[in-house]
């Protein structure tokens, strides 16, 4: 018998997850149900994908086999407290809250329940995103496989030790934000030396496309790949002075840091 996936939260994470996990075929439709205070966001999912929506988080509850928490770290507690009482044993629930760790989300249960933790991120949307996992000892293996299965449906998926989180959420939760700026910036700086803005950003961010595949696919140290592009004397080169001179690996990586620090403290 197919499982049920449900959703409790509709908002960007919730519908880049939900669009790949259909894209992808991994679920039908009709075994999808997402649940939202708002009446816009469920509208906007259910004609675009099909699944089954509803206001009310308990009817997700019931329905569902596996059960992702798309809530913000703000509002997971309150959330919890409603539906907590109502959690069938069998039933695995996912959390993608920044900064909430598995044994606070146990606690907030008060029963033993099968918990995961996942720090996703957007570009799920696109079949591109990377994903956490961690669980807690009442999750079996053949539940974690099926955990792995909805993450790498749209992008690739690690199952890692929880202590980690908190870094992967500034080096992959929190670092799209972080590229498209940077894909911004190389934008403006070709819109300054005249080229117009629609190809200037599909020059930079095929550029930054191009190049994380590169260091996927080669396996090769990045540091080794810019060398490769850095012909002595040349444009380059150049431009990797200048990065260097106004400390932008050190911006990324005190970015990096704080964010980081702010997951921890969450």
């Amino acid at each position: 018998m197919s499982k049920n996936l449900g959703f409790i939260g509709c908002g960007n994470m919730g519908k880049a997850m939900i669009g790949g996990i259909v894209n992808s075929k991994l679920y039908d439709p009709n075994n999808v149900m997402v649940s939202d205070p708002s009446d816009s966001s469920l509208k906007e999912v259910q004609e675009k994908y099909g699944i089954r929506t509803t206001t009310d988080n308990l009817q997700v509850v019931n329905f569902a086999d596996i059960i992702i928490l798309s809530v913000k770290p703000n509002i997971i507690m309150s959330v919890i407290e409603k539906i907590k009482d109502f959690i069938k044993p069998s039933t695995v629930i996912i959390s993608i809250a920044a900064g909430q760790k598995l044994e606070k989300l146990s606690v907030s249960f008060k029963n033993e329940v099968k918990l995961v933790r996942v720090m996703p991120n957007t570009p799920a949307l696109v079949n591109e995103g990377m994903s956490a996992i961690s669980i807690n000892e009442n999750v079996c293996d053949e539940e974690l496989e099926e955990v792995v299965k909805i993450f790498n449906s749209f992008g690739k998926a690690e199952v890692i030790d929880e202590k980690l989180m908190d870094a992967v959420t500034a080096v992959s939760g929190s670092s799209p934000a972080y590229v498209y700026m940077f894909i911004e910036a190389m934008a403006d700086g070709a819109v300054l030396q005249g080229m117009p803005r629609d190809k200037a950003y599909k020059f930079a961010a095929q550029a930054v496309l191009g190049s994380a595949k590169m260091v996927l696919e080669t396996g090769k140290h990045p540091g080794k790949l810019k060398d490769e592009v850095s012909s002595p004397g040349g444009t380059t080169i150049e431009a990797v002075y200048s990065l260097e001179k106004n400390n932008f690996r050190g911006t990324v990586i005190e970015a990096i840091n704080v964010c980081t620090d702010k997951s921890k403290n969450m």
